[in-house]
């Protein structure tokens, strides 16, 4: 039995561990959280991806999982609403098409709760060497083992990336927008709705959560590189709360509540664009690979689609063949959702665009 290590545990390394189990890998997770990642902001699975969940047996599972939005509104800088909507949301595209938007942890406990393997939390790699039958990799906490192969599903600030390829300057590219998502009460008492105000370079949107208890807010604006930790979680809140308190509205309110929730999330809006996504016995996927933005709304479907066409290429050949196919079939997918991000820099890109883009690979 082959041994597989994959670095991560969000979308595309549970994604990628529920196949490489059914194609008879023994599969190892380290993930550097002490436990799941909680929190972040609605995504999509769109086109070839609902597939790929369909095939998982999963598809009823997430659609019951989906958000409920009705629709949204935009507001002005000083809170009154210049246009409302019953047919779009920014965040999930039209409300009467087959694509599925749910939040992110829920995503991430359905897969986890289906990808049985040995999951390693509160650890990362620190050291990858290859030699003639396989990679010896050294760990943070656990001790060193070989693998016949490694994957890097670590996202954009990937550690496998970093120690196979190089620093992160080389592959990570800022396309200008830099977000920060939490959680708080629902003082607005908004019922599966979406509100976004923007005045100037910055602005959010409020997510109802799928009971309404709660709101998701996305905090954004437009800079160049900003030089941070991105492990550094008091030091975004700093950043987030100089770049967006001029807002006006409730935005004293909204930026007391960022300050008490731990598991507030800040980066950079960037792209990732490497020649290649493999080295030998290593290989990355989804952002690690090529991160094409949340701008896109495509990264978590290229996850899925990267992790069943890798395993499927691991199952029917060795390392050297199958990353060779698996790059070959993804990367012109990519390439087209990467695109679609920098359509429309800080707003939504076309409909037609995005049809075209998430159907972009036969599988």
């Amino acid at each position: 039995m082959k041994k597989a290590l994959i670095s991560g545990a969000g979308t595309a390394g549970t994604a990628l561990a529920f196949w490489l189990g059914r194609h008879g890998f023994a599969v190892t997770v380290v993930e550097r959280s002490p436990a799941m990642r909680t929190g972040g902001h609605a995504v999509d699975v769109r086109g070839a991806a609902i597939e790929v969940v369909s095939r998982m047996g999963l598809l009823e599972t997430i659609q019951a999982a989906r958000t409920t939005y009705r629709g949204m509104s935009v507001l002005d800088g000083d809170g009154n609403e210049v246009f409302r909507t019953t047919e779009t949301t920014y965040s999930g595209g039209r409300l009467d098409n087959d694509d599925v938007e749910l939040f992110r942890d829920d995503l991430a406990r359905i897969l986890f709760e289906h990808a049985p393997a040995d999951y390693r939390f509160g650890d990362s790699i620190t050291g990858l060497r290859e030699h003639e039958h396989g990679v010896r990799v050294t760990f943070e906490r656990a001790e060193p083992a070989d693998f016949d192969v490694v994957i890097g599903a670590d996202g954009l600030h990937s550690t496998v990336r970093r120690l196979a390829f190089g620093p992160e300057e080389r592959h990570v590219h800022p396309i200008g927008q830099h977000i920060g998502i939490y959680t708080m009460d629902n003082f607005l008492g908004l019922r599966d709705w979406q509100t976004w105000l923007k005045d100037g370079d910055a602005g959010y949107g409020l997510f109802t959560t799928r009971d309404n208890s709660r709101l998701k807010v996305f905090l954004g604006f437009e800079a160049g590189p900003i030089d941070y930790d991105h492990r550094d979680v008091e030091q975004h809140k700093r950043i987030a709360a100089e770049r967006c308190g001029g807002l006006r509205w409730e935005t004293p309110r909204l930026l007391k509540a960022m300050w008490e929730d731990p598991a507030f999330y800040f980066d950079t809006m960037a792209q990732v664009r490497m020649d290649r996504w493999s080295a030998g016995r290593v290989t990355l996927l989804g952002d690690a690979a090529c991160c094409p933005s949340p701008m896109s709304g495509q990264g978590t479907s290229l996850a899925l689609v990267g992790a069943y066409v890798l395993a499927e290429e691991l199952g029917a050949a060795g390392h050297e063949t199958a990353f060779a196919r698996y790059e070959a079939r993804m990367r012109p997918f990519a390439e087209v959702n990467q695109a679609l991000a920098l359509e429309n820099p800080g707003g939504p890109a076309a409909e037609e665009s995005v049809d075209r883009a998430k159907n972009a690979i036969t599988l």
